[in-house]
């Protein structure tokens, strides 16, 4: 092909397995396309896709690049920390523990003044009120058929202690990944991960009650690893990056063998968001070069795919154990399954017992009786009785005094 001034163009024989694009023509220089090693990103770990070296006077041609990753602006991160903390209000202008509780916490709050220490540790609503707010109940997820729970638990939280901690790791998570994979992949990551986590949760925890964003933040952290291992060839530091990950990932686990802290919905998350990053964050190859953005007049000597065939294998792998592993657990669940009876050991995964503290389930349990606005409650745990004069009956403050009367 010509082009003006004679200016000719011919393909000079690259190194193996580069990928060059280039015009050739009287005073020219050659290059090619290198994997950077010295300009790692803000956080020291990871680089977008190099801009391919161009052959002679690149400022000459616009648009001749290795097309470097859109960012994104976040949105929908802060978006769902307004959400949280929003429904976090709301349940506790329901909750009214001023009126539902004997005694409450900061009464100056009014009708949004938390639960005694004793109830909620965590600055917080009571149970009663969380259930009614959607909170994860096996027993009303198999008999009552409110699969909804599984995903509206992942929006309420037990206090404030607790919503703090959670929306901090969403922001320093969410955000970063946002701007690089944009709200649709990180949206969706984010709930189908909270979904697993509420799953296996439920399967092995069927006791009481579980809210927490945790199984979905546990979903982006597994989402960071598969992410580090599909794009392999586009990270710098690649030891440390995966070393760094590891370490930040057992450490949050490992917090997770504490009592009153639900592993199962962590490890769910943490499961569910490995196996989508396949899915959801493949990137291109180091090298690829997208024939759109070659303008006419340059050639490609030895174009790379767009994707390395283990990146198809990892994607084509998860997807399956995705689907099958998500009918699986549904199906063990509406059948009212416990997975403790079939593995002895597992309830270590979410508690492990030690001298300072016990795994067991302070569940209580209390006979009632009323006349009138005389309540009689009996602990069955250790037969205590007692008359208490109620107005009006009230769950929430039924409870109470049955958690009391327990003690």
């Amino acid at each position: 092909m010509g082009m003006d001034s004679g200016i000719q163009i011919k393909v000079t024989k690259p190194r193996k397995g580069d990928n060059v694009v280039h015009p050739v023509g009287p005073g020219h220089a050659t290059s090619s396309s290198q994997p950077s090693t010295s300009s790692p990103l803000p956080d020291g770990q990871r680089r977008q896709h190099q801009q391919s070296q161009m052959h002679g006077q690149g400022q000459q041609v616009q648009g001749l690049i290795e097309k470097p990753f859109k960012k994104w602006v976040p949105w929908m991160v802060p978006g769902f920390v307004l959400a949280n903390i929003v429904v976090f209000v709301i349940t506790m202008f329901i909750n009214d523990c001023p009126k539902n509780s004997v005694s409450c916490v900061a009464e100056f709050l009014g009708r949004f003044s938390f639960q005694p220490f004793k109830e909620n540790p965590l600055l917080g609503p009571s149970s009663s009120t969380l259930e009614k707010m959607g909170a994860l109940e096996v027993s009303k997820v198999v008999h009552g058929h409110q699969a909804w729970r599984l995903l509206a638990c992942i929006w309420l939280h037990a206090g404030v202690f607790h919503i703090l901690a959670n929306m901090l790791s969403l922001i320093f998570i969410g955000i970063r990944l946002e701007q690089e994979f944009g709200f649709v992949r990180i949206g969706l990551l984010y709930l189908i991960a909270g979904f697993g986590g509420s799953l296996l949760s439920s399967l092995f925890l069927q006791t009481g009650i579980s809210v927490g964003a945790s199984g979905a933040l546990f979903g982006l952290l597994g989402s960071m690893l598969s992410e580090l291992i599909t794009n392999w060839t586009i990270y710098v530091n690649k030891l440390a990056a995966l070393l760094t990950l590891i370490l930040i990932i057992v450490i949050n686990l490992a917090v997770g063998i504490l009592p009153h802290v639900d592993n199962f919905a962590h490890i769910g998350g943490f499961l569910s968001g490995f196996l989508l990053g396949f899915v959801f964050l493949i990137r291109p190859q180091f090298g690829y070069v997208s024939q759109k953005d070659v303008p006419p007049g340059y050639i490609v000597p030895s174009r790379k795919p767009k994707h390395k065939p283990y990146q198809y294998v990892l994607w084509v792998i998860s997807l399956i154990l995705l689907i099958v592993g998500y009918i699986v657990g549904l199906v063990l669940l509406l059948r009212g399954v416990n997975m403790n009876d079939h593995c002895s050991w597992c309830h270590y995964m979410s508690c492990v017992p030690t001298s300072l503290w016990s795994c067991k389930s302070q569940q209580v349990y209390c006979e009632s009786s009323q006349l009138g606005n005389q309540l009689n409650l009996t602990c069955i745990s250790n037969g205590k009785s007692n008359i208490y004069a109620l107005p009006d009956e009230n769950s929430s403050q039924v409870q109470q005094l049955c958690s009391k009367l327990c003690s």
